[in-house]
């Protein structure tokens, strides 16, 4: 791994050193102490030893790990808080926006400094999966909210759509990371249902919860946004396993929506039949996008 240069340690430095200040008021606001506050804290604390030693030696994907957990970790404490109170809706806009721009800033790092061509490699695919889902859910928890506002739909549904598709781009993003599992006879598997999950591209129940919520967006998309004029917003709708293009395209809800809540049921009553995973909403929604089309 080449290393970083002095420009990037200097850089994560300094938004390790914004994440600490704003741990402190997080901190004093709550008035008492937090796991995932203090667990935060202590990565940002290695984060700044580790800048401070020679900026030659400092290996780029130790840094920025350490930078990523922390802001997961912080950030996780926010979200929490939003969700106990039910999004306020005097404060929630800015805070969601807030909480949206520190878990994109390590890949804006990656990507403004070239540190590597593929910056999957740098961050690893399970960072950048749990970057997009906490993303995603977070747009997804702030929009169930939203939908249940009825005087603040008739004012602002057009919001309501771009919190939307950013959220089901967040979650089509986190579907895509990895590659489906090519079953062949060089592929091996003792459980031939988790040989079915793997080459589906599921490699995790929050892969499921991620498909879920994406057709659950969708379905608010189509009932609350439909009226409205086509905008050019933009989503990659490539998902590991479905039979999505992988080019960027105008968001269709319907279409989205309707493809991955039935790639959602055909693996909870296949594979994953034994685990009872409810289908019931999903086929709700699945009722309501052919009901739309009639």
């Amino acid at each position: 791994m080449a290393a970083a240069g002095p420009g990037v340690v200097r850089r994560v430095e300094e938004l390790g050193d914004l994440a600490q200040a704003h741990i402190q008021q997080l901190s004093e606001a709550a008035g008492e102490d937090d796991h995932f506050l203090i667990r935060a804290s202590a990565a940002l604390e290695k984060l700044k030893l580790l800048c401070g030693e020679e900026k030659e030696c400092s290996n780029p994907s130790n840094l920025l790990e350490l930078y990523t957990q922390a802001i997961l970790d912080m950030t996780y404490f926010e979200e929490n808080k939003l969700v106990d109170e039910d999004f306020p809706e005097d404060t929630s806009s800015h805070k969601v926006k807030e909480l949206i721009s520190f878990l994109s800033e390590p890949e804006i790092l990656v990507k403004e400094n070239n540190m590597h061509p593929k910056h999957c490699n740098l961050l690893g695919e399970e960072l950048l999966e749990c970057l997009s889902w906490r993303r995603g859910a977070l747009l997804y928890m702030y929009c169930h909210s939203l939908t249940k506002r009825k005087e603040w739909l008739l004012r602002k549904s057009t919001l309501l759509k771009k919190y939307l598709v950013d959220g089901i781009s967040y979650l089509l993003q986190m579907l895509n990371y990895r590659c489906p599992v090519q079953l062949n006879e060089g592929v091996s598997f003792q459980d031939l249902d988790t040989a079915k999950l793997l080459s589906a591209g599921i490699f995790s129940d929050i892969h499921l919860l991620a498909m879920m919520y994406c057709g659950e967006m969708c379905y608010w998309g189509l009932k609350h946004c439909a009226d409205q004029q086509p905008e050019n917003y933009e989503v990659d709708t490539g998902v590991s396993g479905a039979s999505y293009p992988t080019h960027k395209e105008l968001l269709d809800f319907q279409e989205v929506g309707e493809k991955i809540l039935k790639k959602y049921v055909s693996v909870c009553e296949g594979p994953l039949k034994e685990q009872e995973w409810n289908t019931t909403n999903a086929k709700q929604i699945l009722n309501f996008f052919q009901q739309h089309c009639n």
